[in-house]
């Protein structure tokens, strides 16, 4: 079975979610990159590649660098091409565009081999069962605490029990705080804004607001030893990884014992076979495997399987708190009771809507 057709189909979906301007004012629509696999059997797989506002640069590294080495060789020996693709390309950067692109022909090719195997991919991974995977909200960043404490409440109606901030103030936890009551967890991704020295002096001051983490509080994310220190000056837990790319960023961060929560983004690490090697890592160090997954095409699905696949407990999906206008997938991104279902179809477990690509294509 050969790989013998890569495409790639950008779709951009309008959403709202509870705010005008603002931190999210230029960003409209969620951006999503597809990365469709053909085999000369007629298997077909889907993947995604992260882009965001990056979509161009991806989609040429893909068409341009990966598709001409890709096309031709076995579909089923996943790790052996993903190893070679790495090395062949390592020129042009390890990390960042290029693995990016890696990341969505990888999770096509396992979509193809759970289907070859009529299996859905979770238990071509050794899962079993059809399990709901617990979720938390990961709220959009609103700069304002009234804005928040009105989302949060949101959230806590529709069943989550954890909720995630993007906020960097303290008047914003706070609000969020007195919002959700003393029951729910509460953690705050703060997307690297400070020093090691702004981060100490943040961190404690938020930390009387019972934080569950608190996530990239320092830039640059891989400094690991910074988040180490800042982690055991202040036990406050600390989660970092949606920025690693490969194994080896992951398995520098464990070893300088900077997190509690490990974020791997199935889109971003180098696909699902990288994937793979980052949660047999963490589960070695002793580290929560909490994946960033705020996506909704077959990232969204993979990361679902992946969950579903781990027979260690304590990982969530998450999930932005957001109104999409279309979905890809239907009722499949949407929680219920602050939890997801994993399809059980072959491979991913669901084929995107053509009429949704066909709509809102980019």
């Amino acid at each position: 079975m050969k790989v013998a057709r890569i495409d790639t189909q950008s779709v951009k979906v309008p959403f709202t979610f509870g705010a005008k301007g603002g931190e999210y004012r230029g960003w409209t629509t969620n951006n999503i990159l597809l990365v469709r696999v053909e085999t000369d059997s007629g298997l077909v797989g889907w993947g995604e590649a992260f882009c965001y506002g990056c979509t161009d640069a991806v989609r040429g590294a893909l068409q341009h660098m990966v598709a001409p080495l890709a096309l031709g060789r076995d579909a089923a020996d996943i790790a052996g091409l993903s190893y070679d693709l790495q090395q062949r390309l390592h020129l042009f950067g390890r990390y960042g565009i290029t693995i990016f692109a890696l990341s969505g022909l990888d999770i096509a090719l396992w979509d193809i081999a759970a289907k070859a195997a009529n299996l859905p991919l979770y238990r071509l991974l050794g899962g079993s069962g059809n399990p709901k995977l617990p979720a938390y909200a990961s709220l959009l960043k609103y700069r304002d605490p009234e804005r928040v404490a009105a989302r949060v409440k949101l959230a806590v109606g529709e069943g989550y029990r954890h909720i995630k901030l993007h906020e960097t103030e303290e008047a914003e936890v706070k609000a969020a705080r007195l919002a959700a009551g003393d029951d729910v967890a509460l953690m705050v991704d703060t997307n690297c804004p400070w020093t090691p020295e702004q981060a100490r002096h943040m961190t404690l001051k938020l930390r009387r607001y019972d934080l569950h983490w608190l996530e990239e509080p320092i830039f640059p994310p891989e400094d690991f030893t910074a988040i180490a220190r800042l982690r055991a000056g202040t036990g406050v837990a600390m989660a970092a990884g949606e920025n690693n790319c490969t194994s080896f960023q992951f398995r520098d961060m464990f070893a300088a014992d900077a997190v509690d929560y490990a974020q791997p983004s199935v889109t971003k690490v180098g696909g699902i076979t990288e994937f793979l090697k980052v949660a047999a890592l963490a589960d070695a160090a002793g580290v929560t495997v909490m994946p960033h997954s705020p996506y909704f095409g077959p990232g969204f699905l993979a990361t679902l399987h992946l969950l579903a696949a781990r027979g260690t407990p304590g990982g969530m999906i998450e999930r932005y708190h957001l109104e999409l206008e279309a979905s890809l997938y239907g009722d499949l991104v949407k929680p219920v009771a602050g939890g997801f279902v994993v399809p059980d179809g072959p491979g991913l477990g669901c084929e995107p809507d053509p009429a949704v690509l066909k709509t809102y294509a980019a």
